[in-house]
């Protein structure tokens, strides 16, 4: 089978757990700082803060910001459950909003006009998805933002490197998230990473993910163990080293396939949209005609590890269903679940294993 995603993990990652394990500080220490600098360097921002996981981070990006009971928060249905399920552990209520077709990212024109709904003000911030490794239409995003006085958090678990018109996922918010799971572009096993421009909502995380302790047994804040340790750190820094190259590999490997499947009638392979680099952490396809689950079926069967992300929308997930807009009906949204497959381009791949990949799309195709 070639599988969706692989880490890849070499010896200098090995050696550098090796290396904590030998120091005795397993937990968080001096190389979780360390990689809090060298990824805020990397992601041009001034503040990061790790945590336990992707999860964690956005929860950790509401507090701080100040988002809490009462409060909406506008995000896409179309996306892992984290990012909705954090804002309801963070007490506020996710507002769902549909999607672009082109993209599959948070249209800013239903996030304007659930602003315009909301004459009581309760929406207090946008949790916007950079989908797939490509970035949101962040200019519009932003200037919808500014005009109704609310924040944005950048969701950037699938997006680490991916570039906005010069600049990088995380960055123009007033906070970016990271997952550093073992699927992602760079991976630290678990782990995660909080991104601020401004010092005020870094130090209440730095706070938050630590008990809530402002020093040892005071604690200031309701908070959480979400503490990320050295041994992640350690291997996270050395994947940072290589992400670039890594990027640059999926982007070869995407433009590959998408040269192969063209002429694939019932295909529609992944758009760049001008102004963003894709870092292609999914390199996904719509499927016309209702063929996708037979697509899918036929790929599994051929030991091609293709995968749905996401078959339903959280609009509508039972656990849902009492938050604003989970009777909506958000067609892009709803369209996309029922079409799109997800192929493997991760790093680790051979071109021969893309052109394998590209015949058994063409062999299911070739019979429609």
């Amino acid at each position: 089978m070639i599988p969706i995603s692989k880490p890849l993990i070499g010896k200098e990652e090995k050696a550098a757990v090796r290396k904590v394990l030998d120091s005795g500080i397993i937990a968080s220490g001096p190389l979780v700082k360390e990689f809090e600098r060298r990824f805020a360097a990397y992601q041009g921002v001034k503040n990061a803060v790790a945590a336990a996981n992707g999860t964690c981070a956005i929860h950790t990006a509401l507090y701080s910001l100040g988002i809490g009971q009462g409060d909406g928060v506008i995000t896409t249905p179309f996306t892992f459950f984290a990012t909705a399920s954090s804002i309801v552990h963070a007490g506020a209520a996710p507002v769902f909003v549909d999607i672009e077709k082109e993209d599959f990212n948070i249209s800013p024109e239903a996030v304007e006009d659930a602003l315009k709904k909301d004459k009581k003000r309760k929406i207090k911030a946008v949790i916007v998805v950079h989908l797939y490794g490509q970035m949101c239409d962040m200019d519009a995003i932003m200037k919808i933002a500014r005009r109704y006085g609310v924040k944005v958090i950048e969701d950037a678990a699938q997006a680490h490197g991916a570039v906005y018109k010069g600049k990088k996922a995380g960055q123009i918010g007033d906070a970016g998230t990271f997952s550093m799971y073992a699927t992602k572009n760079m991976t630290s096993a678990e782990g995660g990473m909080v991104l601020f421009n401004k010092e005020g909502p870094a130090k209440t995380a730095r706070v938050f993910i630590n008990h809530g302790m402002t020093a040892a047994y005071h604690h200031a804040h309701m908070g959480y163990n979400y503490r990320t340790t050295d041994i992640e750190a350690a291997i996270g820094l050395e994947q940072l080293k290589k992400l670039d190259g890594f990027n640059k590999k999926r982007r070869e490997n995407s433009a590959f396939l998408t040269g192969l499947l063209s002429g694939c009638g019932i295909i529609e392979s992944p758009k760049e949209i001008n102004g963003r680099t894709h870092i292609f952490h999914q390199y996904t396809i719509r499927v016309k005609n209702g063929e996708r689950d037979g697509l899918l079926k036929h790929l599994n069967s051929e030991g091609i590890g293709a995968k749905v992300f996401y078959p339903v929308p959280l609009h509508k997930q039972p656990v849902f269903r009492k938050f604003p807009g989970s009777s909506a009906k958000l067609p892009e949204s709803e369209s996309a679940a029922k079409e799109v497959i997800s192929l493997p381009v991760h790093p680790g791949l051979k071109k021969s294993e893309i052109q394998k990949i590209a015949d058994a799309v063409k062999k299911y195709t070739g019979r429609r």
